[in-house]
């Protein structure tokens, strides 16, 4: 009782957080950079340790500094210099910080960037690599036809294959470091392999996407060769872990596919939907083996060993063993034993009462993972394992205490404290992510406490029965399903409440202020008056504002059929597939433009993006699409030029484990209100005036009845195939979006065979091509289209109204009536 009364005194110990924090930050900023940017920082920060270090050890060794800094005697000294004796030793500990995470990411983004491997990459050289795989291979899931698409994080260990690499042919022994690569592979001998295996394969190396320590994309179509095995851990986890999904596989899918990845992260098949449910309700850590989803699950053992009363050494090691067998059985790859480590120091805590010694702990294993693996640094997870941690240790333990004080019981206290802490915490970094603050997530995590544990417990407890007793995994698996129902229930309703997020401004400027504003609002919530003023502030702006929210016209409004974003100089179409879902066609030229378009959508989901052709005022947007959104495949052209831009679109698909493929003329697709069909080109063009853009998609998408003819940028000669293949009976359409943002590259009798209601233009304004053409514009006008155009108008939306069309501008929020 005693420790647990001292356990309540005195602040937290801050001491390693200034280290902890700058030696992560500087990782940050040399990943995201280069190696010269490293040495830059440590010369630097030395020479900054060194004069720190002459000047607080002259300050602080004579008999008159240490007289002058006895209670009384502040005041004769200058107040730089006490700020200097009060903080130089805290300013000295950031700068060393800075200096450790910029010399360990320095070493590794030199190996990165090593100049073997560089000019192998520059030239796209097929070469044969060993490697050892370092995660499992994620079969990518795809609604386009073609190969299966594997991504596959391996270490490389050696190269070989091209005459660049030297006359010995190996390009790893004059490697700086270990180097990191992403293999895209399209053969299923991928599926099966572990964690720690080595293979050999054959493929040609590509650049990487950046922001990280992979120096290379390996593409291959072979099949990798095993050289050795992994350890006995990765192959117990891989037994186990097939156990609970045979032993799944006769469930409902939805709670089915939900229960392997509460307990073990593996969401091979979990239903979209589901997944994006978890997102719209902050219930996303739960599949995703992190800080927060450790702690909750070796919670439970905390909780029964509190209930047994046994004594914090016995609980102590009991949350161990719980925490090693959940790696083993998560399998112990990197961010496994990440999201471990930071489990550990927040049940130490919790475990022991020792609250004051584990905050320098996680500041202590913040650094040293960071040393260690820099690229967590630029990782969202690491982020939000530490601050989950970070919340379990400064916040938990107070609300736990003012509950019980209150007379809740200390088991319940602890079940409400737990996850509200870790949200509140994560919310920061989850906003910057995603542009949302969810006003469900705290209650959605509350109300599946009371299902978290008996779910994971049945769900462990069917992984090591299923080697021995398949019938029995089976049994315990039916009954780990229902509280996994109700995850899933929780989710569903918890993702449809009216206003149930607010738009937040995303990226790191979003992340800091809604962390800034956090910390305010926590500092003064420790005072009675300006905790009550905060209350009535929060619950005046929740009963102002929501009536608004609901009452308001939004954007888009109700009925839509089709939208054309104000991108600048290029296309970007949407098509609504669902709640939140849409089709997508071509990204655009600025990923922000694309990005923002599709939020005022409220476009969280793209079952099928497809890119018309390979011109960047088409793709060099397609970040911005799948930036934040659940995207399940791209469809583009069969026509490969230009080649910078289908290599742009296939490796920023590939980083997020998005399959992509082309399509062909016939190829049709339904999801939701959407139909889809690929028109054309009827056959490749070669020799005309811009290829690509007579290459291009031309689609035939019918929603809700009203048919949309999009042209891409295809022009006289692929429109008049098309017409000759068709017919004006098959090409009649009641919006058009016009080819090549209205050039006069037209062909006259396409136009007047579309005969559209509504023609919309994407366009840039004062583009120096001259787009759109007057004459094409008139043309369409004196067949009694609606024309319409980005530039002038913003947004295009075509609502469906009664038995015509109407069209509303989200710049100028006018509406009018058409046909």
């Amino acid at each position: 009782m005693k420790a647990s009364g001292d356990n309540r005194v005195g602040p937290p110990d801050l001491r390693l957080a200034g280290f902890a924090v700058a030696c992560w930050l500087a990782a940050f900023a040399v990943v995201c950079g280069t190696a010269q940017l490293a040495a830059a920082l440590v010369i630097g920060g030395v020479t900054l340790v060194g004069l720190l270090g002459v000047y607080l050890t002259r300050g602080t060794g004579t008999g008159r500094s240490r007289a002058a800094r006895q209670p009384g005697n502040d005041s004769d000294l200058p107040r730089l210099t006490r700020w200097i004796h009060a903080y130089g030793w805290l300013a000295m500990a950031v700068v060393l910080g800075v200096v450790c995470g910029a010399a360990a990411a320095g070493a590794r983004v030199a190996a990165r960037d090593a100049g073997p491997l560089a000019a192998l990459v520059d030239d796209r050289a097929a070469v044969t690599a060993e490697v050892v795989i370092r995660d499992d291979p994620r079969r990518v899931r795809s609604a386009v036809a073609g190969p299966p698409l594997w991504l596959v994080p391996v270490r490389l260990a050696g190269l070989s294959g091209s005459p660049a690499a030297g006359p010995d042919h190996g390009v790893a022994g004059r490697l700086v470091g270990p180097v990191r690569l992403l293999v895209l592979g399209t053969s299923n001998a991928w599926d099966g392999l572990l964690p720690g295996q080595r293979v050999r394969v054959a493929g040609r190396l590509a650049p990487p996407r950046g922001g990280d320590l992979t120096a290379a994309v390996l593409s291959t179509g072979e099949d990798p060769t095993p050289v050795g095995s992994s350890s006995w851990a990765q192959r117990a986890a891989g037994v186990l872990r097939s156990g609970l999904q045979r032993a799944c596989e006769p469930l409902p899918d939805q709670p089915g596919g939900l229960l392997p990845g509460l307990v073990v992260g593996d969401t091979s098949r979990l239903d979209p939907a589901v997944e994006e449910d978890f997102r719209a309700t902050g219930l996303t850590h739960l599949v995703a083996v992190s800080g927060s989803n450790v702690a909750v699950v070796v919670g439970f053992v905390l909780l029964g060993m509190r209930w047994c009363r046994a004594g914090p050494g016995l609980t102590a090691v009991a949350c161990a063993v719980a925490l090693v067998g959940f790696v083993i059985l998560a399998r112990p790859s990197p961010s496994v034993v990440r999201a471990g480590v930071m489990g550990a120091v927040g049940l130490l805590a919790l475990a022991t009462g020792r609250r004051r010694a584990a905050l320098p702990a996680l500041g202590a294993t913040v650094a040293v993972l960071v040393v260690v693996d820099p690229e967590l640094a630029a990782d969202a997870g690491f982020a939000l394992s530490v601050l989950a941690t970070g919340g379990l240790l400064l916040l938990a333990p107070g609300w736990r205490d003012a509950m019980v004080a209150r007379g809740v019981p200390a088991p319940l206290a602890d079940a409400l404290a737990i996850p509200a802490a870790a949200q509140l915490a994560c919310t920061p970094v989850v906003a910057g992510l995603s542009g949302l603050i969810s006003l469900v997530a705290v209650p959605a995590n509350l109300l599946v406490v009371p299902a978290i544990a008996p779910a994971t417990v049945l769900g462990v407890a069917t992984a090591v029965v299923s080697p021995v007793w398949p019938g029995g995994a089976e049994l315990l698996a039916w009954l780990g399903h229902w509280p996994a129902w109700w995850l899933v229930t929780v989710a569903r309703y918890g993702a449809r409440v009216p206003a149930g997020s607010l738009p937040w401004p995303d990226g790191a400027v979003g992340a800091l202020s809604l962390a800034a504003s956090t910390v305010v609002v926590l500092v003064l919530a420790r005072h009675g008056f300006a905790r009550r003023v905060l209350a009535v502030v929060a619950v005046g702006a929740v009963v102002g504002a929501l009536p608004v929210r609901l009452a308001a016209p939004g954007w888009p409004p109700d009925g839509w059929v089709v939208a054309v974003c104000a991108v600048g100089q290029g296309d970007v179409v949407v098509l609504p597939a669902g709640a939140r879902s849409a089709v997508v066609v071509d990204a655009g030229p600025d990923p922000a433009a694309a990005d923002r378009c599709l939020r005022r959508l409220g476009v969280s989901r793209v079952p099928l993006l497809v890119i018309s052709h390979f011109h960047a005022d088409h793709v060099a947007g397609v970040d911005g699409v799948l930036r934040h959104r659940l995207v399940s495949a791209v469809a583009t052209t069969a026509w490969p030029e230009p080649a910078a831009g289908r290599d742009a679109v296939q490796l920023a698909a590939a980083a997020r484990g998005v399959a992509v493929g082309p399509v062909p003329p016939g190829w049709s697709y339904r999801r939701g209100p959407v139909e889809l069909t690929v028109l054309g080109p009827t056959e490749p063009f070669v020799g005309t005036r811009s290829d690509p853009n007579n290459n291009s998609l031309m689609l035939l998408a019918v929603v809700d009845g009203v048919r949309i003819l999009l042209t891409g940028d295809a022009e006289h000669d692929s429109q008049e195939a098309l017409l000759d293949r068709f017919g004006a009976a098959g090409l009649r359409a009641d919006v058009l979006k016009v080819a090549h943002h209205g050039s006069p590259f037209q062909d006259v009798g396409f136009l007047d065979a579309v005969a559209p209601k509504v023609a919309v233009v994407p366009v840039g304004a004062d583009n120096r091509y001259g787009h759109p053409d007057p004459g094409v514009l008139a043309r369409l006008s004196a067949r009694g289209a609606r024309v319409l155009r980005t530039d002038v108008d913003g947004d295009l939306v075509v609502v469906r109204r009664g038995g015509g069309l109407a069209v509303s501008h989200q710049r100028a929020d006018v509406t009018s009536r058409t046909g």
